[in-house]
């Protein structure tokens, strides 16, 4: 089967680490799977006209309910979603919005929810029936370069002229031009935090590993790999709390959540000075992502989903 599969595709970023996952779930069953950046298109009859074109596609797959599935609307043949985060958590605040993406569910053969949580606030805010929506963690497989220099990465950024023993580095891509702005501005003014460039996916791993911790920050998350990909590395994770952090975070077992930035240094400094504590998040943490986040589990349902489109 030949299937259009529609994300956000920005590089090296955790949208694009997991739709190419889930491709080549899709692919290793033996179909056909084209991935595409939904920033190629600018309206839905642009989709039609791509999947009508010789040999035609068979079926689609889109993650994020307005972004990608919106542009799947006018389409005739079968398709699946995954819900991306930010549309339940922010774009169902927006009437118009929410009233596409709950035609998107309606219209959908089935759904994928990442967390529990995230499934539950769905079905509450958009109006579609429980037993369409199938609930699959993220699967995580982390993966170290071996030839990364810690001690460049940090002469890359001129760190070597700080002397602070505790510093933050905020690295990731540039998506948000607005708030790449603000953070680069506050940036200038604070002491001991750093911007760096985003890396690949094995020399952030290598960077993770040299870290004494992972934090989390954001103010809305379907699910971070981020975070799961830490706990893998054996690395405490320090993480907002909110729903999707919350869902994969138990504080003081699997890592620590904290709600403001006086509560963030408090729980920074426990990790610090409490080794019993860290060498408990530590080990909960390894331990909660090897039997809850299974790529073999994740391919095996995504396999599955993608078959009742075959069937359609």
């Amino acid at each position: 089967m030949k299937l259009l599969f529609l994300a956000c595709l920005s590089p090296k970023t955790g949208n694009y680490t997991t739709a190419e996952r889930i491709r080549s779930h899709i692919e290793s069953a033996g179909h056909t799977c084209e991935l595409r950046d939904v920033a190629d298109f600018q309206s839905p009859s642009d989709v039609a006209h791509l999947l009508s074109q010789n040999p035609p596609f068979e079926a689609a797959l889109a993650i994020h309910l307005f972004k990608a599935g919106r542009l799947l609307l006018d389409i005739r043949l079968p398709f699946g979603v995954i819900f991306g985060g930010t549309d339940i958590n922010e774009d169902v605040k927006d009437e118009q919005k929410r009233v596409v993406m709950e035609q998107v569910l309606l219209k959908a053969r089935f759904a994928v929810a990442f967390t529990e949580k995230l499934k539950e606030e769905a079905e509450f805010v958009l109006v579609s029936p429980s037993s369409k929506i199938y609930v699959q963690p993220q699967g995580i497989q982390t993966e170290v370069a071996e030839k990364f220099c810690w001690t460049e990465f940090l002469r890359s950024s001129e760190w070597h002229s700080e002397n602070h023993l505790n510093i933050l580095i905020i690295i990731g891509p540039k998506v948000d031009p607005a708030l790449t702005a603000e953070v680069e501005a506050v940036v200038k003014r604070a002491t001991g935090v750093f911007l760096a460039q985003e890396r690949s996916q094995q020399e952030l791993h290598a960077a993770i590993k040299r870290c004494f911790a992972v934090v989390n920050s954001s103010v809305s998350e379907g699910m971070s790999a981020a975070i799961l990909e830490a706990m893998d590395l054996r690395v405490p994770v320090l993480a907002r709390n909110i729903p999707g952090n919350a869902a994969v975070v138990k504080h003081g077992v699997t890592g620590l959540l904290f709600s403001s930035p006086q509560e963030f240094v408090h729980q920074s400094q426990r990790l610090l000075s409490d080794h019993e504590l860290r060498e408990r998040v530590v080990r909960n943490g390894k331990l909660y992502v090897e039997e809850h986040h299974s790529v073999k589990l994740e391919r095996e349902t995504y396999q599955r989903l993608v078959d009742t489109l075959h069937k359609a």
